[in-house]
Order: C-alpha cells, then structure tokens, then sequence
C-alpha cells in the first residue's frame, strides 16, 4: 500500500468518525446545554481550526488564523458542516496527491508567528492524530455520546466498510 492510498483511507476514516460523533452530538437535546457539551464543541472547533490552519499549508496559501483556539464554537450546527466540508477537501486532496508532492517540505508559519518546516505527509498524518486526540477528548467530556459514536478506531472502520476484510 502506498502512503497516499493509506492517508486517503485515513482521511475516510476520520470523515466517518467525525460523521457519527457529530450526529451522536446533534441527538443529546438538553444535554446541549451544559458546560461539558460547550467545552466539547470548543474543543471540536480547535481541531477544525487546526484542520483549515494545515489545509492553508498544504496549498501555500496565506490564511487569517490568528490562533488555534476561540474561547467561543460556533453554534454545532454550523460546525458540523463545516467540519464535513473539511474533512471532504482533505478526502480530495490525499486521493490526487503525488509522491513527489507529499515528500516536499513546506515552509509555514505557525499561528504564534514562529516558522515550521514539515513535509507534507507529515502534515496529513498530524492532522489525522491531532483531530484522533480531540476527539477522544470529547468522548471523555460527554460520556454520554461514547455508546453511539466512540467506535473510534482505524481497524473497525475498515472492517465496517469492507466486510471481506473479516475472516
């Protein structure tokens, strides 16, 4: 398996995670009103940030970032769709991707103004990890969602989406 064929499956993988936690958030009703349910939502947008922040990036595209975090999310449904319509870009994006344009190093500057060299695919996979983490978080903030949408794991997505896999 290539890296970019494995970090596209990644980025399936974390669309479909994102899906289901998104969703599991959408159906808590009054629990939308607590604390914990507003820090998971501040917690979500970091990582969104973070994930628009990298796409910036990988494009050697300026952005208007300031920071990786907002003390305010915006309202969940505004961020689900944002998320998704992220996490479609970067589904696109490592399904085109070259070898030869993964392995490049990029210059950036982070949101505290110091500078970054990363590669590419060093980027994918941080984006990947950095988003795995917060989500985790989120479970561990509204235990609630985790019997509907903490299924959270690389080998049962694949085995969900191709059932063959299992012998």
């Amino acid at each position: 398996m290539s890296a970019q064929t494995l970090l596209n499956s990644l980025f399936r993988y974390k669309a479909s995670v994102d899906n289901e936690l998104l969703d599991a958030l959408n159906a808590l009703g009054d629990e939308a009103r607590s604390d914990n349910f507003r820090s998971a939502l501040r917690v979500l947008n970091h990582a969104h940030l973070v994930d628009r922040i990298f796409a910036a990036n990988l494009q050697r595209l300026d952005h208007s970032y300031t920071a990786s975090w907002s003390s305010e999310a915006p309202p969940l449904a505004q961020l689900s769709a944002d998320i998704r319509e992220t996490d479609r870009w970067y589904i696109d994006y490592t399904s085109h991707i070259s070898l030869q344009d993964m392995e490049e190093v990029v210059d950036f500057t982070f949101t505290d103004g110091g500078r970054g060299l990363m590669s590419r695919e060093e980027m994918l996979a941080h984006v990947v990890t950095h988003s795995g983490y917060h989500r985790g978080e989120v479970g561990r903030l509204l235990p609630d969602i985790e019997s509907t949408a903490m299924r959270d794991v690389f080998a049962g997505y694949l085995h969900r989406t191709d059932p063959t896999r299992r012998q």
